[in-house]
């Protein structure tokens, strides 16, 4: 007779708190429950599908009424424990809210919970999805709640907890389950394939975790389809086919291509991509998740990349790419993500964002990328080195320094945080001997503490080599402090700014070619 097959979602079903992968903050609050005996007699576990809800349920029905007594550790031996494990134990109640909305049924449920167990310790009702049940189910199951006997304990599950009436919610201690890490998920999956003795890849253990988005569960069974669609092995080209994921070589190249930022190369390329019938949604997000990363290798040096994406390429990638391009470009890919369905065609949507990463690059500008829409010969771009030389929009002026004789004094002190803060909102009376007489903007007078106070008299000290007094004065004459020089300069940096963009030809000619509109409050003068 054939040994039937188990899947492996249900074949390493967690049975002990051990064994659960992730979801630590519920843990060890029931952990600590348990260990201390005050466990209470209605439970809310909420989370989006297959990160354990039922599971830890079920874990704590065991706990509950391990033959050995209540712990954090059933034996997992006893008769109780390996029933319940079985899914036969008569005093697990297990119903499917989903199925069982009606009043009646909630009540044939609910008329028994008076009568003590017939085998265990409590009588464990874990009641799944429990936000599909009516209103006058929940009327019921509320009774029940508010006075329920010592021998029953009450485990609910849900997906939507907003669907749940407050009186319920109120009654019942309630954890959040989160969404397992990709990287949990994998080396779980590792565990798992090394455990059953069935040859993989990192590789595509790493798409399919990806794939799972939050849930071991999904995970899991992705796995059990990958083993079968690869013959008994789980490599990563087998999972790139059963998920329809572009080879990571062409996410890689077009990483490359951006580098270089040949417009012309890099629709070539995106366009010899076809032939795959590729998932240009996926696609985006593959190449986000590229640029994610040569991100954090630019930032965090240590950063060893993963299975998908090796440190060499990254560190390769993070010396080609600037940092601000690398921004970006991740920017756009997201964008362009979001925008597919508006396109008259997904190809065309995704050549468009490509175009868009070239087109406002920070090094070039937006004139260098103009340059060949408008005098070009169709599918070529001039090389990187011929954008360096092409003019570019003027830059705009540097900020200019805070003038005054205070403003010129307070660049020379030793003075940090709030301190300089209340300086720079001050304007310079006059000096007399050791006295040194300021005005306070009006506006600012919060700032005006005796500590800081006390700090702004010492930096001047130190700064003329005597002891130096404050003298807060009113004045009648408006002036100008050196925080509102700063302002002034600084707007009108940004007033030249967009002058100069809005008039520089390859803006004009990205706003006849193709309806552009420039939004003012995004443009900023360069450092």
């Amino acid at each position: 007779m054939t040994e039937t097959y188990t899947a492996l979602a249900r074949k390493w079903r967690p049975k002990t708190f051990s064994e659960l992968v992730g979801q630590d903050h519920v843990r060890q609050a029931l952990v600590n429950a348990l260990t201390s005996g005050r466990v209470h007699h209605a439970f809310l576990f909420t989370g989006t599908r297959g990160v354990g809800k039922t599971t830890i349920a079920r874990i704590l029905a065991k706990c509950l009424n391990c033959d050995r007594g209540v712990s954090a550790t059933p034996c997992g031996e006893c008769a109780s424990c390996r029933e319940i494990d079985a899914g036969r134990f008569v005093d697990l109640i297990e119903v499917d809210a989903a199925s069982r909305t009606k009043v009646d049924d909630t009540r044939e449920i609910l008329d028994n919970v008076q009568f003590a167990p017939t085998r265990g310790r409590y009588k464990v009702y874990l009641i799944d999805e429990v936000h599909m049940l009516s209103t006058h189910s929940f009327n019921a199951l509320l009774k029940t709640l508010e006075e329920p006997p010592p021998h029953v304990k009450f485990l609910l599950a849900t997906t939507d907890p907003q669907k749940l009436p407050v009186t319920v919610l109120s009654r019942c201690l309630q954890f959040n389950l989160k969404r397992i890490p990709t990287a949990q998920i994998a080396a779980h999956l590792r565990a798992v394939l090394e455990r059953e003795q069935i040859e993989f890849e990192p590789a595509g253990l790493a798409l399919v975790a990806q794939a799972a988005d939050g849930s071991m569960r999904d995970g899991l069974s992705l796995l059990d389809q990958l083993i079968a669609f690869g013959g008994g092995r789980a490599g990563e080209s087998e999972a790139r086919a059963m998920l329809g994921t572009v080879a990571r070589d062409h996410v890689v190249q077009l990483a490359e291509r951006l580098a270089a930022a040949d417009a012309g190369e890099l629709l070539r390329f995106a366009r010899s991509i076809e032939q795959w019938a590729p998932d240009y949604t996926q696609l985006l997000d593959e190449l986000a998740s590229l640029l994610t990363r040569v991100a954090l290798k630019q930032v965090v040096r240590d950063y060893e990349g993963d299975e998908l994406y090796a440190h060499e390429l990254l560190e390769r990638l993070a010396g080609a790419l600037g940092a601000e391009d690398v921004q970006l470009y991740y920017q756009t890919a997201i964008l362009g993500r979001r925008d597919l369905p508006l396109a008259p065609d997904p190809r065309t949507g995704f050549e468009m964002t490509l175009l868009r990463m070239i087109a406002f690059r920070p090094q070039g500008g937006p004139a260098a990328a103009a340059a060949p829409l408008a005098g070009a010969a169709p599918g070529t771009a001039p090389s990187r080195a011929e954008r360096a030389a092409a003019p570019s929009a003027p830059a705009a002026p540097a900020p200019a320094a805070p003038s005054g004789e205070w403003a010129a004094l307070l660049a020379q002190l030793d003075l940090q945080g709030a301190a300089r803060q209340l300086a720079h909102h001050c304007v310079l009376v006059g000096r007399e001997g050791a006295r040194v007489k300021l005005a306070l903007d009006p506006r600012s007078r919060s700032l005006r503490t005796p500590s800081l106070e006390e700090k702004l008299a010492q930096a001047l000290s130190r700064h003329f080599g005597a002891t130096v007094r404050l003298e807060f004065v009113a004045v009648s004459e408006r002036r100008e402090t050196p925080a509102e020089a700063n302002q002034r300069a600084a707007r009108e940096q940004v007033d030249a700014a967009r002058q100069s963009f809005e008039s520089d030809p390859g803006v004009q000619g990205f706003r006849e070619r193709f309806g552009a509109e420039v939004l003012p409050e995004t443009v900023r003068p360069l450092k």
